[in-house]
This record gives structure tokens, sequence and C-alpha cells, in this order.
């Protein structure tokens, strides 16, 4: 016959086993899998821009549509910068916001995705041509600029060498947030106006 001593500790080590087996279940390591909030700098730039879900709006604003969608269906690479096989989509520029900063709520580009005939917001990029760098690669929310890299033709001319970073504020990127292309975006492939780039982007 266990003593009572030993019937307290046979309770404790089964109480034990069972708070190891709540800590080591699917539960946790499903929460551990969510992706991070997103960091306050990069929510009040997402709050400043959300009036550019409007295309007109960035018109108004100074923001002209490249109309090329681009497409990288096979990835590409460009010197130090590696695109994943995905889409960036269609690019609208302000040259206005190009300078020798960079503010987090005038990127220099707004990215859109065609949904049959509307165009869908889903991300920003902050551009720099190597020019006005000063030799380093720009930073913005923590993340250095990618680059050097050639201009992406035909929306600008290759010998347009410079830095930028996507960062897909308004559509989950599968690869990370700041990563260029996006296999979550498509453009129609037989389009006119899409531009799949191949495997060495030059």
């Amino acid at each position: 016959m266990r003593s009572p001593t030993s019937g307290r500790r046979l309770i404790a080590a089964l109480l034990l086993v069972m708070a190891t087996a709540i800590v080591m279940s699917p539960v946790t390591s499903q929460a551990q899998g969510k992706s991070a909030p997103m960091a306050a700098d990069l929510q009040a730039a997402k709050a400043a821009l959300a009036k550019y879900s409007d295309p007109l709006a960035a018109v108004r604003d100074g923001y002209y549509s490249t109309l090329a969608c681009i497409d990288f269906p096979k990835g590409a690479t460009d010197g130090p910068v590696v695109y994943p096989p995905g889409a960036m989509g269609i690019h609208m520029l302000n040259t206005a916001n190009i300078g020798p900063k960079l503010d987090p709520t005038k990127p220099q580009v707004l990215i859109y995705e065609q949904d049959g005939d509307k165009l869908k917001l889903t991300a920003a990029e902050w551009f720099m041509p190597v020019q006005l760098a000063g030799g380093t690669a720009p930073s913005i929310f923590g993340q250095k600029l990618q680059g050097p890299m050639d201009g992406h033709e035909p929306i600008m001319p290759a010998s347009l060498k410079h830095y930028d970073l996507h960062v897909w504020l308004w559509k989950n990127n599968p690869r990370g947030m700041f990563t260029s292309t996006n296999s979550a975006v498509k453009c129609a492939p037989k389009a006119t106006y899409t531009v799949a780039i191949g495997e060495h982007h030059h």
C-alpha cells in the first residue's frame, strides 16, 4: 500500500507530464508559425499611403503608370539581387519623390495588381539611383535597399542602376514582406502589357 507521500509524488509527476504535453501541443506550434505583427513604422507608412488604394488619387499626387506588368515566371538574378519566381505587378512612378533621402510616406513607386477592370494596391517601393546613394546602400524600415541593379526594361533603361526595396504592405508575400517578387501576384500571361523577364535580368 502506497503512503500518502508517494501518492502526492505520483500526482505531481502526472501533472508535470500533462503540463509538458500542453506546452508541446500543436496549438503552441501553430501560434509560433504565425507571422509577426507589423512594426509600428510600417503600420504608420501603410496608414499614410492607404489613400492610394484609389489609383486616381495616386495620379493626382504625381504617380504615373509604367503600363507594363512585370513578371518573373522562372525567377531571375541581377548581380547581387535574386528574384524568386513570382511577379511584381504594375508600377506607378513618382519622379518628384526621387532624391538622396527616403521618406516612409513618399515611396518613389506604388505597385498594383490587376483584378478584372480594377487595380488593387499591393506594395510600395523605395528607390534610389546609385548616383544619389553616395556609394552605399540606403536604408528604410531597418532594411537596406537591394542592389545595385540594372534598370528594369522596358519600364526604365537598363543603364539606370539603382537600389530598391519592395514592401508588400497590402498583399501577403509568402517569401516575406521585403522580397522583390511575390508568388501570389499574377500578370495575365498573354496580355500585351505583360513583360516576362528571363532567368538573367539585364
